[in-house]
């Protein structure tokens, strides 16, 4: 790898940004963060602002070569300063609800398939507000953190397009 990849990928939940990160990971070799890693202190708990970036910040440190992921425009603007790449995956919220009703297990957030299938419906009503609600979860911050980028940008609105990004 000669020129360092520093990548930005976020979008409602279920957009598929931890499937195209863990892509560019195999393709790259990319260091992978999942903000929801320093967002949360516990299921509920939302950790220390100041922590999470501070976390955020250390790890775009320790890399060269590197994938945030994420939906919290807050840390993703941090991210995108020190960025090249964003990718914006606004896929629509109907794409993202069937996404969120085939995903697997995420060990990494839950003990167990059927725990994680208990928050499915409180994950769909979320998804589904994302195009109304306001602030850091919303599409009209998500799209100005887009809009104000400088490095070489995608928003990706199909999945088709996303498979496509990952193999350009």
């Amino acid at each position: 790898m000669s020129k360092a990849i520093q990548l930005v990928v976020y979008g409602n939940g279920g957009s598929g940004k931890t499937t195209l990160a863990k892509s560019c990971v195999e393709r790259d070799g990319l260091a992978h963060l999942d903000l929801d890693t320093i967002a949360w202190a516990r299921p509920g708990v939302r950790q220390c602002q100041k922590t999470s970036e501070k976390l955020l910040r250390k790890f775009m440190s320790q890399h060269d070569h590197w994938v945030v992921e994420g939906c919290y425009s807050s840390l993703i603007s941090i991210a995108a300063e020190s960025a090249n790449h964003l990718v914006f995956l606004n896929l629509g919220i109907e794409s993202c609800m069937q996404n969120c009703k085939s995903r697997g297990w995420e060990q990494q957030k839950y003990e167990s398939k059927e725990q994680q299938d208990e928050q499915l419906q409180n994950l769909l009503d979320w998804v589904a507000r994302y195009e109304s609600r306001t602030g850091e979860f919303s599409l009209i911050e998500h799209q100005a953190i887009f809009e104000v980028f400088e490095g070489d940008k995608a928003e990706i609105k199909s999945k088709s397009d996303a498979e496509n990004w990952v193999t350009h």
